[in-house]
């Protein structure tokens, strides 16, 4: 079976799904780590933003992440800036797999006892809630604002980046 595209789990709906003590067999999250670079006092935080409240998958997490740390991996040395991801994808997806092609009538159930088992997971973002954020220096500002650049285009809601100068020495 295919994975079904993100677009079905976009939108918000119902209670948050989320305990997994009571459910058996939830994979788990595909993003790897949470935070890259080295952790200083920089002169300029750069985050990522959402304009709409969402779901965000997993996969498309690790995705936008994977993009914006290989562009500044190959554009600025590792000790001159800080990556990190601040949501974490808790809320459960599940779906109710139905059979197709010739015979799928006697294989599936179709809509009877459709509460449909996990397949994944998501993380619910509100309107403005800080995706991601990327501290580096002034030299290397223009390379991390397109390192989040590539990293919205991952993402299923409209982005924008917001753009902190620092205090610190650096500056």
């Amino acid at each position: 079976m295919s994975r079904k595209p993100g677009s079905m789990y976009r939108e918000i709906k119902g209670q948050a799904y989320c305990r997994r003590e009571y459910m058996g067999g939830v994979p788990s999250s595909r993003i790897t780590q949470f935070e890259h670079g080295t952790k200083g006092d920089y002169a300029v935080r750069m985050t990522l933003r959402v304009t709409e409240q969402c779901q965000i998958r997993h996969i498309a997490l690790e995705s936008a992440r994977i993009s914006a740390n290989r562009y500044l991996a190959k554009k600025i040395p590792a000790n001159a800036y800080h990556l990190k991801i601040r949501v974490f994808p808790h809320n459960i997806i599940r779906e109710n797999k139905i059979a197709t092609g010739a015979g799928a009538d006697r294989i599936s159930d179709g809509m009877r006892a459709a509460f449909g088992k996990p397949v994944g997971t998501a993380a619910r973002v509100k309107a403005d809630q800080r995706i991601m954020t990327i501290e580096t220096t002034q030299a290397n500002l223009a390379h991390a604002k397109l390192a989040l650049k590539r990293a919205a285009i991952k993402l299923p809601s409209p982005c924008y980046i917001e753009v902190e100068r620092g205090t610190s020495a650096a500056a």
